[in-house]
């Protein structure tokens, strides 16, 4: 003879079983962020031993997907570019470029954002500044970039790219030269000091 489970056992039973499978997958979730923490945390290391040793590592050439196309202090030749919807790094070989990774969300981003929109404007026609829009939405950013009159051309990225930097918290900035290769990386945020200091001895010409 076969028990009736009743429906506040069946109830019971329910809530264990959600209860089990919330906690497996916060368990997976946090595996994934130590597993890939950690691997940034090693990109992120070998690419600062790389810099200070003087070995200059190239630029990941990745698509990145244009959302403000502002490309009036980019250098003339470049500025064709920022209109196509995506572009690469490789597209800007020959000429300088800084790429800073930020968030709308992130406090010390709001804080450097003027320095970096009046170095690029006293840099015009010279150097590409590009502004890397990390774990942040579409329209959180935009906002972001029309708020602090944001100069240059910013893009979106996914995780690939930041994997590919090392990044391992915002805000970062990169200085690549004209061949592409990373020459110095300032990672939180930046003083006036420090980003006119950069820009004077990675871009000398």
């Amino acid at each position: 003879m076969s028990s009736i489970q009743s429906p506040r056992h069946l109830l019971i039973k329910s809530i264990r079983l959600s209860a089990t499978l919330l906690v497996l997958a916060l368990f997976a979730l946090l595996s994934y962020r130590i597993v890939h923490g950690l691997s940034g945390a090693r990109a992120a290391a070998r690419m600062t031993r790389a810099i200070t040793s003087h070995r200059a590592p190239p630029a990941p050439n990745l698509r990145l997907s244009v959302i403000w196309p502002q490309a009036g202090t980019w250098p003339q030749r470049l500025r064709a570019s920022a209109h196509r919807g995506t572009l690469r790094l490789g597209d800007l070989r020959g000429y300088p470029v800084v790429l800073n990774f930020w968030a709308s969300w992130c406090s010390p981003c709001q804080r450097e954002a003027a320095l970096l929109a009046a170095a690029a404007k006293a840099r015009r026609g010279r150097v590409a500044f590009i502004g890397v829009d990390v774990n942040d939405l579409t329209g959180d950013a935009r906002n972001f970039l029309r708020l602090h009159d944001v100069p240059y051309v910013a893009v979106h990225s996914g995780r690939s790219i930041a994997n590919r930097f090392g990044l391992i918290g915002l805000p970062e900035t990169f200085y690549v030269d004209r061949q592409g290769r990373i020459e110095e990386v300032m990672r939180g945020e930046l003083s006036a000091t420090k980003l006119q200091r950069a820009l004077g001895r990675v871009f000398q010409n």
